[in-house]
């Protein structure tokens, strides 16, 4: 079944400088990139991702860690699409948590545990069909994405907003 995922390479994989060797691990999957961006993560953008994790005790340390506050203030966010895209990404991304990933996976072998408990995991990628699509737009905007995903609507905006000058 087709299906889009979103990929998010962490601050963490940012400052270390490992987006090419992600990327190129991303690759085994045989997906197409359909979107992509460089983010500045907002506190809102940020909360919003993780309100599934909003009772957790780990929380506010996970808002600072994907908002950049400890390492670059940037996210790279990607949207994978084709043939089982979250499963064949999951695959390739391993556990969540770095010591029980397996060690050829991107987390296993770029991820750690900080001596707060913060996973520093290097990426994420979306569990569940649901959940991609709930997080590619949020990271997303529909005309950011070169094939349609999901059902979307025209509107006319009159908001003010900055542009090249």
């Amino acid at each position: 079944m087709e299906q889009a995922t979103l990929v998010l390479i962490k601050p963490d994989g940012l400052k270390k400088s490992l987006t090419g060797n992600i990327l190129t691990r991303l690759s085994e999957t045989k997906l197409d990139i359909v979107g992509a961006r460089i983010v500045k993560v907002s506190r809102g953008l940020a909360e919003a991702h993780y309100a599934l994790l909003k009772e957790k005790p780990f929380f506010e340390d996970l808002l600072k860690y994907i908002m950049g506050e400890y390492h670059k203030r940037k996210v790279m966010a990607l949207v994978y699409y084709g043939e089982d895209a979250i499963q064949k990404v999951r695959d390739i991304c391993g556990a969540t948590n770095p010591e029980e990933a397996d060690p050829v996976s991107i987390r296993g072998a770029y991820g750690r545990i900080t001596t707060k408990g913060v996973y520093e995991n290097a990426i994420h990628a979306s569990a569940k069909p649901e959940e991609s699509e709930r997080e590619i737009k949020l990271w997303f905007q529909p005309d950011e994405i070169i094939v349609d995903l999901y059902p979307t609507k025209t509107t006319k905006a009159s908001e003010t907003k900055r542009v090249w000058a």
